[in-house]
Order: C-alpha cells, then structure tokens, then sequence
C-alpha cells in the first residue's frame, strides 16, 4: 500500500542493458579450504521433532585480530538421551591467509560445550578490541567474550541467559547512541520435547508449522557498559510482539540518524521498529507496509536483509518466505510508506518455486548495485513424494540488479556452484581471501557448509572493474562502528552502504563495507556518516584498495593479497 501520490521510483537506467553475467563465477573451495569435515547435526531420529529442519548458521569473525576472516559454525545439536553432550555445539576455523583453514575449536575454548545451537552474532560489544559473539540455542543462550583469541561464556553473568526459548536470529546494536551496543533476540516458539505435537504428513507424523504453537515474543537488553546487560524490552517498546521470528535486520529506513530494526516472522505479521531518538522504540510494521501481503496476510517471513538497490538511495527490504509465496521486496517511497515491489521487481516469480531461508544484498559483479543472493530448501523431505513441482534440495538463486532495482536470475550450469541443490539454511559474505571480491559462506541442514570463492577477480586479470573496501574503527561510538553509513560518488553517482549487524538467516557476514565501482577508477568523493552524527570527508580515493579509517585519524591503506600470491 502507497500513499496518495506515490509513484514507483524512476531509473536512469536502460532497461535494455545487458548484465554482464559472465562475470559471475564461484568455485567451491570447501574441501581444499580444509572446511570439508564439518557436518551439522539436527538430531533426527524418526520422532519429527519441530526444531530440526531449522538448521544451524555460521558466519565470519576475526577472532586473533590478525586481519583474516575465521569463520565459525553451528553444529548443531542432539536430544537428551541420545548422545546427549557428545556434539559440540561450535566449530571455529581459523583462515591461515593462504586460502585454508585449520580447525581451532579446541584451542579457542569452544570444544567443551554442548548445547541445541541455532545461530551467531559477531561483534565486539565491550569496546576492548576484539570480536566477541553471541549464540542462540534451544535453551538458554550464550554469550563468549573474547580474552586473547580464547572465548569465555559468561551469558549468565552478562544477563542476557535469562530463561529457556528457543531463539533465533539476533543482532546487535546502539539503540541510543551511548557508544555501547545493545542488543536484540528473536525468538521463535513456546516449545520443548516434552510439548511437541503430532502433526499428519501423507498420513505419518510430518513437521508442524509454527502455526500450531504459541509464538513467543523477542527479548531487547541494553548494554550497561561493564560487561552487562539489563533486559528492558518493555520498556523499550518491543512488547507486545508475535514472535516466531527467524531474522532481523538493523537499518534507518527514515534517515533521521537513529537505527531502527525490521523483523520477519514466520506466519505473524512482519514488524518494523521505529526509534523515536531516544532508544525506545515504536512498531509501525502495518502501517508501514511492511507487515503482511497484498491480500492482507501474513507469510512465512525468515531470512531478511536491506538497503537501497535504485538510483534514488532509499532503501528496500528482502524477506524470505515459504513456498508459493514471494521473496518479499518493499522499497521504501521516502515518506514512511513502503510498496510492495515484489513481483515488478522479477525476483516475485521465480521466487515462487523455492522455500527461502538465508539471503543477504552485496555486489557481486562490482557494477556499483546490490544484488540478491537467496538460499533455498525445504523442511518435508517427503514433498518431492507429493507435488513434482517442488522438491526438497533446492538451487541457490542468485539475482543480478540490472541497476533500477529490477532483477536477473542467473541461469547456472549443472557443473556451477550455484547448479547444485542444497538444503540450503544460513548465508553469509566476506573476503576470506583478501582480493577484493565477495565470497560466500553457505550452511545445510543435517549437511555440510559450502565456501564459495568469487573468481571475480582473476590472478593477472586486467579486467576494469574495480572496487573500494572500507574498515571502520569508531573512536567515539561503539568501535565496529555499526549504524555507520557510507556513501561514495562515482560517475556522478552515489552509492551508500551501511555497517551493520544481523541480515540474513542465523548468520553473520563480515563488517567491512565494500564498494563495487565497475570501471570508475576513482572515487570522487567519499562521506562518512559516523553512528555518533560525525561526519567525514574523504576526495579521489584510488579503487582497488582497502581503507582502515579509524575515527578522526588519517585513514590507512591495507595491502590486498592476490590469489595468485596465496
């Protein structure tokens, strides 16, 4: 829904132009990276039990400091009784900046602990250096606190353990501005081994949809400043809340200055928190226009991610949903109402077919627009059995913005990564390998994670699309400086990003912003809106370069490894 004079945004680009989709090639390096023995553990045994085909995330963390991106998984879990305490819930592999990894589980502290894991949240939210992570699990969640590249749990002691629920995407960030990141939890459903219900499939006991069990409603702790944190969700304005919610995104959709949070759950209406600039916040998810669909009900909301996709910069928001149901787009128009541009976006029909978990935005082929990367799967591996049309291992889609916010479906081969059926869950980005590209982090339920290398950027290439990547150390807000926006003018162009936590699906990419500048040799001009309303300006800044800018001090230029130098 739009309001009275609403137009769809205009775009200067040729609607004839031709994506350059040669360009876009990922390898699978799972096995040579050294990730191939890693396999995640739902506890199936027969009983169908509701919180196994939900997976388990993974993502990127630098947790020794040394500049590489580690990357840390989700085992998973067992039930009690059986094997139980024998999985490890965590697995951290530390990136050797050579294009491998080597298992550090053990050595980091992680190995000792047993739990039903879910998903991760990375950032350093005490301020002192290093990448700390949240995990959320089935039963209490867990808090580790980095102390020289070893964890320590302290979720209890942090006060963020409080009580039983099965929790699922989480983010973190600084709801007002105090320099310290708070935090949010979704969580999902009131449920546990001893409640779970019986639910017919073809006659035998199928997975339940969420449906059938009474939602509970995301939990919001302030961050204290000493390591702590108090629960204020009511006081926030979190309350009341659905729940049964699968991601959440951080964003600021109305350009105040201020983060706000939009939330997709699974059958309740999606929800959009407002900041009201002082860190409470007020949902405005319906009238908005992002709640429910155009019939006025609501979908299977799971994975999600923003930003803005067109020439106008105003940002758009991307939810994964059930099949027969759209991947939700809504772009916001500028004056707090957002449209539904799923299907005049091209991503609305092909989307049909595939049950969406994990989906983030990145440019992948450095054109200077974001893309969309959707992974896919369904939770009934008996569906195949019932209707030929869908099936339970589904391909990844990859959908090119052709510049307008309109999109391309790339058309894989059988041989290419994105030709494989998975059944796909989490999704996350970096560049493990430091040339420059995105590369692509993927994990299945009850299978194994999938590392795909960009080959955007090829050893010897004398390709002209370049690219500008942007670390940010903020000296008087948090220090990942998240909430922070970026903005960088090319071609009389502006593109911005934004440096933020949470997206996707129980997952957790990298917080180093990156620019594709296709072939601009040259930013003109670059500004740094810092999350503290510090601003920044930077002139002709050469591509193909990674900036350290730490807060008020000159920024550094960070060499960037060739493939052909690992």
């Amino acid at each position: 829904m739009v309001g009275c004079g609403d137009k769809e945004p205009k775009s200067s680009a040729k609607k004839s132009e031709p994506k350059r989709e040669h360009y876009v090639k990922f390898s699978d390096v799972t096995v040579e990276s050294g990730l191939g023995d890693f396999i995640h553990e739902n506890g199936a045994f027969g009983a169908k039990l509701f919180p196994e085909p939900m997976g388990g995330g993974g993502g990127f963390i630098d947790y020794d400091n040394d500049g590489w991106q580690d990357i840390l998984l989700v085992r998973g879990g067992t039930w009690p009784g059986r094997n139980d305490g024998m999985v490890p819930v965590l697995a951290l592999y530390r990136n050797n900046g050579d294009g491998t990894f080597t298992d550090k589980t053990d050595e980091s502290g992680l190995k000792g602990f047993s739990t039903y894991g879910l998903g991760i949240a990375v950032t350093d939210y005490d301020n002192d250096g290093d990448e700390d992570f949240l995990l959320t699990t089935l039963f209490e969640n867990m808090l580790f606190r980095n102390e020289n590249s070893r964890f320590i749990e302290i979720g209890r002691k942090a006060g963020i353990a409080n009580g039983a629920r099965l929790s699922t995407s989480a983010l973190f960030f600084d709801a007002d501005k105090d320099g310290w990141l708070d935090l949010y939890i979704g969580n999902y459903i009131r449920w546990s081994p001893e409640t779970d219900i019986w639910c017919s499939f073809q006659g035998d006991k199928g997975y339940c949809t969420p449906n059938i069990y009474e939602g509970v409603p995301g939990r919001f702790y302030k961050n204290n400043g000493d390591g702590t944190f108090s629960d204020l969700t009511q006081e926030a304005g979190f309350l009341p809340a659905p729940g049964k919610t699968l991601g959440a995104v951080e964003l600021d959709y109305n350009k105040d200055g201020w983060s706000d949070i939009a939330v997709a759950n699974d059958l309740e209406h999606n929800l959009l928190y407002v900041n009201n600039g002082d860190g409470s916040f007020t949902e405005k998810g319906l009238e908005a226009g992002i709640a429910v669909d155009e019939t006025g009900g609501a979908r299977a909301g799971m994975g999600i991610d923003a930003g803005p996709v067109d020439a106008n910069n105003e940002v758009s928001i991307f939810v994964g949903n059930f099949q027969d149901e759209m991947v939700g787009v809504f772009r916001h128009m500028g004056n707090g109402f957002f449209m539904d541009r799923a299907a005049v976006s091209n991503i609305g029909r092909p989307s049909l077919q595939i049950l969406t978990f994990g989906l983030f935005l990145f440019d992948v082929d450095f054109d200077s627009d974001l893309d969309l990367l959707a992974v896919n799967g369904h939770i009934q591996i008996e569906i195949e059995q019932r209707q030929d049309s869908f099936q339970f291992r589904q391909l990844p889609h990859l959908y090119l913005n052709r510049g307008s916010g309109t999109f391309d479906l790339i058309s894989p081969s059988v041989s290419s990564t994105l030709g494989k059926p998975i059944v796909g869950r989490g999704a996350a980005y970096a560049d493990y390998d430091q040339d420059g590209d995105l590369d692509v982090l993927v994990t299945e339920n009850a299978g194994p994670a999938h590392l795909w290398r960009n080959e955007l950027i090829q050893p010897g290439s004398t390709s002209s699309v370049n690219y500008l990547r942007f670390k940010l150390i903020s000296t008087k807000g948090n220090r990942d400086a998240i909430g922070t926006e970026v903005g960088i003018k090319t071609g009389g162009k502006w593109h911005y990003r934004r440096v933020k936590a949470g997206s996707s699906y129980l997952s957790q990419s990298e917080k180093t912003i990156t620019f594709g500048m296709s072939d601009s040799s040259v930013a003109d001009s670059v500004i740094i809106n810092w999350s503290n309303n510090e601003q920044q300006i930077l002139l002709d800044l050469p591509a193909n370069n990674e900036l350290l800018i730490v807060q008020g001090q000159k920024f550094v230029q960070k060499p960037v490894a060739r493939k052909n130098d690992l």
